[in-house]
């Protein structure tokens, strides 16, 4: 099994950085969003990666990494890896099949489309496009890229932390949001307990609070209005025993405080964001994490696939 490690981050950075954005962050006084508290937030503005999303760093080093087949690649996603893989693939001239759940929002939609990949809508869950890519994959012989549970996603997803240790190296904590758990557990391969990473969870989809309270992934609920980004049946196995070692705790946060942090980054930043994307700083609106006075606090603004802004286009 690969190593998700800081070694291998490295290595995987050095490998897709000519196809990736070095995304930028921002310092915030957490007055200025209205609440109580000292400290300045550091947030990571992710979402404005290609396709919108983190995602393509871990489509890209599937597909720089990983021997591709003439048929190509298959991805199932709830929209973001699937836009990702999308985009990845039409920049390397691989063809791609996506299989997305009918949840899946038209802002998402319209990106995997706008990338010349097949798009395949079926089934009202994650789990239900994953297993029609399966099927696809028995079929075709195409190589599937795994949403989260792939050595190389999680590799990929790890450079958000490189990079953000560059840019930010006091950081004391990081709220980081969880649907499959690629993204924190490659974080926290990278950080290796060398900050306090919080998952952040939707209270509706608890996948990864659910794992550690049993000991092992298991199957939790999937719904809330994250539930496009945030909401498969259960965590990766391979991100799990990072998450054991690596993720200081999970706390889970309602439905309301999600949207109340998209309307908060967009009144006081212009920062359009999708729900997934915005369930980090809910953390804190909520009171579900209260850093102590001193704490340097970053958290990650990580998805802005939505057509919640019409702009009348």
């Amino acid at each position: 099994m690969t190593a998700i490690d800081r070694a291998r981050v490295a290595l995987t950075e050095h490998q897709i950085r000519p196809y990736i954005r070095r995304t930028p962050i921002i310092a915030v006084e957490a007055r200025d969003f209205g609440l109580d508290l000292p400290n300045v937030l550091t947030l990571k503005l992710e979402f404005m990666q290609h396709s919108g999303s983190f995602k393509a760093r871990g489509a890209f080093a599937n597909l720089l990494s990983r021997s591709v087949p003439p048929v190509g690649v298959v991805a199932a996603s709830g929209g973001n890896h699937g836009a990702a893989v999308a985009f990845a693939a039409r920049r390397l001239g691989i063809p791609a099949r996506i299989f997305v759940p009918s949840i899946a929002s038209p802002a998402k939609l319209k990106q995997i489309a706008a990338q010349g990949a097949e798009l395949v809508v079926g089934g009202d869950l994650y789990a239900d496009a994953l297993a029609a890519s399966e099927e696809w994959v028995a079929q075709s012989g195409a190589l599937p890229i795994h949403a989260y549970d792939q050595a190389e996603t999680l590799l990929g997803q790890g450079t958000v932390g490189l990079e953000l240790e560059e840019q930010a190296p006091e950081l004391d904590t990081l709220l980081v949001a969880v649907g499959g758990g690629g993204l924190i557990g490659g974080i926290a391969g990278w950080y290796a307990s060398r900050i306090r990473v919080i998952g952040v969870e939707p209270e509706a989809a608890p996948t990864l609070y659910r794992a550690l309270e049993a000991g092992e992934p298991v199957d939790a609920p999937a719904g809330g209005i994250a539930a496009d980004s945030l909401a498969p049946r259960r965590v990766g196995s391979l991100m799990f025993p990072l998450a054991q070692r690596h993720v200081d705790r999970v706390v889970l946060v309602p439905d309301a405080a999600i949207r109340q942090a998209q309307e908060i980054l967009w009144r006081v930043l212009r920062i359009v964001t999708e729900p997934g994307g915005a369930a980090a700083f809910a953390a804190l609106l909520s009171g579900r994490y209260v850093p102590q006075p001193e704490e340097r606090v970053g958290l990650l603004v990580c998805g802005a696939n939505t057509s919640a802004v019409d702009f009348g286009l």
